[in-house]
C-alpha cells in the first residue's frame, strides 16, 4: 500500500475544504501580544488568561526549582520521579478545591484519557458502566470514554432534563457524568450545583474538567467546583491556561487518588514533571488567590467584547466567560475573516468542524487580563468592518 499517498489525499481533501491545519511559529511577548511573521499582534487566540506565563515570579520559581532539582524528573513518580516538591504542591490544590487530595500529571490530554478509562473499568465497579457525556465534551474526555469500553451516551448541551431521562435508563449500571465547568469552545457554564445533585440522586459519578474555569471563578479562583465540592467527585483541571504553565491534575477524594496511582497509565507510564514545571506552577497556586482584581477586570473586558459583537449583530451563542465565539457556520468565510483580523494587528483562531459541530464553524476570541480596554474597543472598529 502506498501509505504516503493516502497521507497526502487526506490533507489535500481536507485543505479543498477549508479544513487544513497548519503549524504556525509563534513568539509571546506578554502584556496580551504575541510576533507572527515579523508582526506584533494583539493574542486574541491563546488562554493565557490571567496573564501568568511572562509573571516573574513563575519565572524566579521555575528558575529556583531546576537550580535544585535539575532540568529533568527522569523517571515516573512510581519510580524516582516523585520529587519532595509534589507533596507539597498537592496538598495546596486538594485544599484550594476543597478536597481530600490531588495529584498532578502531564498534559491535560492525556490526563483526560488516561484517568476516565481508569474510573470506568468494569472489572474493577463490578458491573457494566455508562458514560453520560455532555454533547459538547472536549475530544479527550471523549476518547477517554471510548478507551475505558464503557457503553457512552451523549446528553443535549447543558441539557438537565435530557441527563435525568438517560439516568432513569441506567438503573443496574455504574453511571459516570462527564461535563465542563466552562466549555472552551463556546464560554459557556454548566450548572454543576444541578449536575451534582442529579448525580447524587441517581448514585453516579460526577466529573468535571475544569480547564477553562482553573484560576478565574469559585473560591478564591480554584474553579467553579470549588464552590460545590461535596457534589464534584472527580475535578479535572490543567496548569496551562490561567495559571501560565504547563501540566493537569485531578482533584478528587483519597481513595480516588489511592486508585489512580495503581491503575492510571498517565501516571504509571508518563515521566514525571520538570523541576522548573513544577515551581511555576507553585508560583502560580499561591498567585491565584490574590488576584481578585485581574479576574475583575478580565469579567469587564469579556462582557464588553460580548455586548459590542452582539451589537455589530455577532452571534455569540450563551457565552459568559473569557471565551467568546464569534459563530460564523461557514468554513471559508470563518478563515477569510481571520486572515482579514491579521491583517488588521490581531490573532484570532478559526475553529472548524470537527473540533466544532458542522454548520457552526466559528472565531474563538479567548482574552486575558493581560488586555487593556483599548485593544477590546479596536478589535471592535475593525469586526464592525467585516459585518
Amino acid at each position: 500500500m502506498d501509505f504516503e499517498a493516502a497521507y497526502l489525499n487526506y490533507a489535500a481533501a481536507r485543505q479543498e475544504k477549508m479544513l487544513l491545519r497548519v503549524l504556525k511559529e509563534s513568539e509571546p511577548l506578554g502584556q496580551g501580544k504575541l510576533r507572527r511573521d515579523g508582526r506584533v499582534l494583539i493574542n486574541f487566540a491563546g488562554n493565557d488568561y490571567l496573564g501568568l506565563s511572562h509573571h516573574p515570579a513563575l519565572i524566579a520559581a521555575a528558575k529556583r526549582y531546576a537550580e535544585a532539582f535539575g532540568t529533568g524528573s527522569a523517571a515516573s513518580r512510581l519510580v524516582t520521579g516523585n520529587l519532595s516538591c509534589f507533596s507539597e504542591i498537592e496538598e495546596k490544590l486538594a485544599a484550594g478545591k476543597g478536597k481530600e487530595a490531588a495529584l498532578i500529571l502531564a498534559a491535560g490530554y492525556q490526563t483526560n484519557l488516561t484517568v476516565l478509562a481508569a474510573l470506568a473499568d468494569k472489572d474493577v465497579l463490578g458491573r457494566k458502566v455508562t458514560i453520560l457525556a455532555d454533547r459538547l465534551i472536549h475530544n479527550s474526555l471523549l476518547q477517554g470514554a471510548l478507551l475505558s469500553g464503557a457503553r457512552l451516551a451523549r446528553f443535549h448541551h447543558n441539557d438537565l432534563a435530557h441527563l435525568e431521562t438517560l439516568l432513569a435508563r441506567e438503573s443496574e449500571n455504574a453511571v459516570i457524568i462527564v461535563s465542563e465547568s466552562v466549555f472552551g469552545m463556546d464560554g459557556d457554564v454548566a450548572d454543576l450545583a444541578a449536575l451534582g445533585a442529579l448525580a447524587k440522586r441517581f448514585g453516579a459519578m460526577l466529573y468535571i474538567d475544569e480547564a477553562h474555569a482553573t484560576g478565574l471563578f469559585g473560591k478564591n479562583g480554584f474553579g467553579l467546583a470549588a464552590d460545590c465540592p461535596d457534589l464534584v467527585d472527580i475535578v479535572m483541571g490543567t496548569f496551562g491556561k490561567a495559571l501560565g504553565s504547563f501540566g493537569s491534575y485531578i482533584a478528587c477524594s483519597k481513595a480516588a487518588r489511592d486508585f489512580l496511582v495503581q491503575r492510571c497509565g498517565g501516571l504509571v507510564y508518563s515521566t514525571a514533571l520538570p523541576p522548573q514545571v513544577l515551581g511555576s506552577i507553585a508560583a502560580a497556586i499561591d498567585l491565584v488567590p490574590t488576584l481578585e482584581a485581574e479576574r475583575a477586570h478580565l469579567e469587564t473586558l469579556s462582557q464588553r467584547l460580548r455586548e459590542g459583537l452582539v451589537a455589530l449583530g455577532f452571534d455569540c451563542g450563551a457565552s459568559a466567560t473569557q471565551i467568546v465565539p464569534v459563530i460564523i457556520g461557514d468554513e471559508a468565510r470563518a478563515m477569510a475573516m481571520v486572515a482579514a483580523l491579521e491583517e488588521q494587528g490581531f490573532l484570532a483562531a478559526a475553529i472548524r468542524p470537527p473540533t466544532v459541530p458542522q454548520g457552526t464553524a466559528r472565531l474563538r476570541l479567548s482574552l486575558s487580563a493581560a488586555h487593556q480596554t483599548e485593544d477590546i474597543d479596536a478589535f471592535l472598529s475593525v469586526m464592525a468592518g467585516l459585518q
